[in-house]
């Protein structure tokens, strides 16, 4: 939301003040230290605050900036499901962008909400390069047919698959078995194996017919800057 558009509010929330009798321009301009002209300019719409300007008006009349925001445009970015009293925890499912960028899922990008137990959540151990601790750990994404019919067939077109972010070590999961993991390509995340080799990451498709790709890592990043997360958990559809 534009500053612009959140002093409008407060603007709104004074006037609603004034006409109620709890306020006049006089009393807010000598709480502020401004003059009067200055504080009617502004309810009038004659001139914007100054940051210092509104900051001390919601200082004074004990305002928040929250309070002037639209309830609706609060709840569509907030973030969304507190822990769960019950057995089971709500995982989001969300486009691959957001899966890869996003720390904390906004309610406005989930597009669906899966509850896996907890205990099976619990038992997954993590494996981290780069802490991860204040990300958002599980997150759901569905992947189009190319990504699953390059991952054949352990992955299906369709698949929903379940992605730990916490996990972004090359480290394998189980000794003798290669970690399937989302990984930043072509501006959101692509499932594959993944191999480092010199400054290069490998990314190798479970299908012999379909291609392997090379994404080099950039000067002054690593490969974890690179991996979204682990795939602990596979849904095809039926």
């Amino acid at each position: 939301m534009k500053l612009k558009v959140v002093q409008e509010n407060l603007r709104k929330a004074l006037w609603k003040r004034i006409d109620a009798g709890e306020l006049t321009g006089t009393k807010l301009a000598d709480q502020v230290g401004f003059k009067q002209a200055h504080i009617s300019n502004f309810l009038n719409r004659k001139r914007q605050l100054s940051i210092a300007g509104f900051d001390k008006i919601l200082a004074v009349q004990k305002l928040s900036v929250l309070d002037l925001l639209d309830p609706n445009e609060v709840s569509k970015r907030a973030t969304i499901f507190p822990p769960s009293e019950d057995e089971f925890e709500n995982v989001v499912v969300v486009e691959p962008q957001v899966a890869a960028d996003d720390l904390l899922v906004q309610a406005m990008h989930v597009k669906d909400v899966l509850k896996f137990k907890k205990a099976f959540l619990e038992r997954l151990h993590v494996e981290s390069e780069r802490s991860r601790a204040d990300w958002q750990r599980f997150v759901l994404i569905k992947v189009d047919a190319h990504e699953g019919m390059s991952m054949y067939p352990r992955l299906l077109p369709g698949s929903t698959v379940l992605i730990d972010r916490h996990y972004n070590s090359l480290k394998p999961y189980r000794e003798g078995e290669r970690n399937m993991y989302a990984v930043r390509a072509g501006g959101g995340c692509v499932i594959k194996y993944v191999e480092l080799l010199g400054q290069n990451l490998v990314l190798r498709p479970h299908n012999e017919a379909y291609p392997i790709s090379v994404v080099p890592i950039e000067e002054g990043k690593r490969a974890v800057d690179y991996i979204v997360g682990r795939v602990c958990h596979v849904a095809n559809e039926t």
